[in-house]
C-alpha cells in the first residue's frame, strides 16, 4: 500500500492522497449521519433517566401522604418535661391531664459487710441473694472465696435477673472493702437480701437482710458509728407515686404505660416539696398532629413543584441572542410521553372527589400558579384542619383518595416494563441493538475497506500503465532519433 505524499513511480500522481479523500468524502455523510443519531439518542436516554428520577421521587411523597396513620398520630406536650414527659398513640384520646410526681420508683443497691482485702479468702459455703420474687444461689469454693471471686460469680450468673456486683475500697481503710450488690428491678417489695448456709471461716457475715423500706421512710441506712464496716443500705426498691388529675396512683416503674390509654408518661424528676405543697402540676397535653398532617401536604407540594421543574428543564427551549442561529431545544421537547404525563397530572388535579366538604385542592388553600405549580395558603390549610380534619384525612388517603389517583397515573411510567422503562430500551438497542448505530459504524468500515482495496488497486494499476507507457514513449523515441536522414534540431 502506498503512503500519503509520495508521488505514483509511473505518474507521479499522490495515489494514496487521492484514495484517501475519496474515501472522506464516501464515509463523511453517512458518518455525519450516525454521529448526530448517536447523539440525539443517548441525550434522550439520558433525559429519560432523569425523567423517570424525578416522577420516582415525586411518587415517594405521594406515599407518604397516602398513609391513613398520619392522621391518627397524636402530638403529645409537657409544661415540665424534665419533671414529667409524654407520648402518645393512636389510642390516645385528645385531652388535657394535670400530673403531680411526688417520688420516682428506686432500685435496690446495698453494700455488704467490709473485709481488709478484696482478695482475702473469706471460707465457703453457699450464698442465696433474693431480689424480690427472684433468687439466684451462688456456690462459693476454693477458687472463688474471695470478695472479688464472688464478685464474679455474681455478674456471670446475675446479668438475666438484672444484678450485678462490684468492689468499693475504702481508702482510709476504716470501712474496708465492700461487695456492693445493685439491682434493675425498681419497686416496692424488690429489695436486695442475702442469706448464708454452710458456711465456713468469715463467710456469714455476709448475710443481709434489711429492715422494711416503709419502716425507714425509704432513706439509706446510715454509718454506724461503733461498726463502720457494718452491711447497709445505700437505697431501697419503691414504686414511684404520682397524682393524675388528683387521682393517686403508683408503678413500679418510672415508665408508666397503663394509667392513661394510649398515652406513656416517663416520670423523670420528683416535684419539690415547696411545689408540693402549693399542688403545682405538670400540665399535659395529648391532641392531632395537625402540625404534622400540615407539613406532609407542604412537603407534598413541594414534591409536586420540584418535579415540574425537572420536566421544565427536560423539555426547555432556550432562544440564542444571536437572532440568526438556532434556539437549543432540551432533549425532550415536544415528546409525547412528557406531554401526557403532564396532561394526566394536571387534570387528576383539577378533578373533584366525591361526597361533601372538601373536594378540590382549592378548598385547602392550595391553588395552581400561572406557571403551573402549586401555591399553599397558610391560613385556609389550618382552617381546614382544624375544622374538617377527617375531610382532609378522606381527600389524601384510601384507593379513592387523590394520592393514590395520582399514584395510578405515575406508576405506569415508573414501574418496570412501563412506559420509560420501554421507551429506555428502544433507544438503546438503536444505539447497540441489531442494525443499530454500532452494526451500521461496522458496516461502513468493512465497505470503506473495500472501497479503499479497490480504489488502491486501480489506481496502482493505472500508474503502472502511465510507468509503461512513459517507458514505450522513451524507446520510440531513441529509435526515431538514431534513424538516418534523421535531422536533430539544436535545442
Amino acid at each position: 500500500m502506498a503512503i500519503s505524499g509520495i508521488p505514483g513511480l509511473g505518474s507521479g500522481m499522490d495515489v494514496r492522497g487521492m484514495v484517501d479523500a475519496l474515501i472522506q468524502a464516501e464515509s463523511a455523510p453517512k458518518t455525519a449521519q450516525l454521529d448526530r443519531l448517536e447523539k440525539t439518542t443517548t441525550s434522550k436516554v439520558s433525559a429519560l433517566g432523569q425523567f423517570r428520577s424525578a416522577l420516582s421521587t415525586f411518587e415517594t411523597a405521594l406515599g407518604k401522604l397516602n398513609d391513613s396513620s398520619l392522621f391518627e398520630k397524636r402530638s403529645a406536650t409537657s409544661s415540665a418535661a424534665d419533671i414529667v414527659s409524654i407520648t402518645a398513640d393512636s389510642k390516645a384520646v385528645a385531652g388535657k391531664y394535670n400530673v403531680q410526681v411526688f417520688n420516682l420508683a428506686q432500685t435496690s443497691k446495698v453494700a455488704l459487710a467490709g473485709f481488709d482485702n478484696a482478695s482475702d479468702a473469706l471460707g465457703t459455703g453457699s450464698l442465696t441473694i433474693n431480689v424480690g420474687d427472684e433468687s439466684l444461689n451462688i456456690e462459693v469454693g476454693e477458687g472463688n472465696n474471695s470478695l472479688t471471686g464472688i464478685r464474679d460469680a455474681i455478674n456471670a450468673a446475675g446479668k438475666e435477673m438484672g444484678l450485678s456486683a462490684t468492689i468499693v475500697n475504702d481508702p482510709s481503710g476504716e470501712g474496708g472493702a465492700r461487695l456492693v450488690l445493685s439491682s434493675t428491678e425498681s419497686g416496692t417489695d424488690a429489695d436486695i437480701s442475702v442469706a448464708v448456709s454452710g458456711a465456713t471461716g468469715e463467710l456469714g457475715t455476709l448475710a443481709f437482710a434489711p429492715q422494711s423500706g416503709t419502716e425507714a421512710d425509704f432513706q439509706p441506712t446510715p454509718v454506724d458509728a461503733d461498726n463502720p464496716r457494718a452491711a447497709r443500705v445505700i437505697s431501697y426498691s419503691r414504686d414511684a407515686n404520682f397524682a393524675i388529675d388528683g387521682i393517686n396512683l403508683s408503678s413500679a416503674s418510672n415508665t408508666v404505660e397503663d394509667a392513661i390509654e394510649g398515652v406513656t408518661l416517663t416520670l423523670k424528676a420528683a416535684q419539690s416539696q415547696e411545689a408540693l405543697e402549693n399542688a403545682e402540676t405538670v400540665n399535659l397535653g395529648v391532641a392531632v398532629d395537625k402540625a404534622g398532617v400540615k407539613k406532609s401536604i407542604t412537603d407534598f407540594v413541594d414534591a409536586y413543584n420540584k418535579m415540574l421543574d425537572s420536566v421544565n428543564a427536560l423539555t426547555n427551549v432556550t432562544p440564542i441572542a444571536d437572532g440568526n442561529a438556532d434556539p437549543l431545544a432540551a432533549a425532550l421537547v415536544g415528546d409525547a410521553s412528557v406531554r401526557s404525563f403532564m396532561s394526566a397530572m394536571r387534570s387528576e388535579l383539577g378533578s373533584p372527589a366525591s361526597g361533601e366538604g372538601i373536594r378540590i385542592l382549592a378548598d385547602l388553600g392550595i391553588s395552581t400558579q400561572r406557571d403551573g405549580k402549586l401555591a399553599v395558603d397558610n391560613t385556609k390549610l389550618d382552617k381546614a384542619l382544624d375544622t374538617n380534619f377527617e375531610q382532609v384525612n378522606a381527600f389524601f388517603t384510601g384507593d379513592q383518595g387523590l394520592m393514590a389517583r395520582l399514584e395510578n397515573k405515575v406508576k405506569p411510567y415508573t414501574e418496570t416494563g412501563g412506559v420509560l422503562d420501554n421507551r429506555t430500551k428502544a433507544l438503546q438497542n438503536t444505539l447497540t441493538g441489531p442494525g443499530g448505530v454500532d452494526d451500521q459504524r461496522e458496516s461502513l468500515t468493512a465497505r470503506l475497506t473495500k472501497l479503499e482495496s479497490r480504489l488502491l488497486a486501480q489506481f496502482n494499476a493505472m500508474d503502472a500503465l502511465v510507468s509503461q507507457m512513459s517507458s514505450t514513449s522513451s524507446f520510440l523515441t531513441a529509435q526515431l532519433d538514431s534513424l538516418p536522414g534523421v535531422v536533430k534540431k539544436d535545442t
